[in-house]
């Protein structure tokens, strides 16, 4: 196993990270920011408010993404044991 191996082996474990990430995370950040002119708005600054619908909108998202998600993770973990022969050499 070469060294360029190992730096692709990382650089595609990444970037599926923020493939999967990316969206839970956007959605969180969509929410939030509806929740902060919401607030603004009424005036209400209650801490609760943000961390409630944060959280059901990442529970929502992972319900609905989640065989994506999972299919995306096990297909490059089945890349990885097809390879396996190559990388050990």
């Amino acid at each position: 196993m070469t060294s360029g191996d190992v730096s692709q082996i990382v650089s595609e474990a990444l970037w599926l990270i923020i493939k999967v990430g990316a969206p839970v995370l956007l959605i969180s950040l969509v929410v939030g920011l509806v929740v902060s002119v919401f607030q603004t708005a009424t005036s209400i600054q209650e801490q609760t408010l943000t961390f409630v619908p944060k959280v059901l909108s990442i529970f929502l998202a992972i319900i609905v993404l989640g065989n994506w998600m999972a299919t995306e993770i096990t297909d490059y973990i089945n890349g990885l044991w097809g390879n396996l022969s190559v990388y050990i050499r």
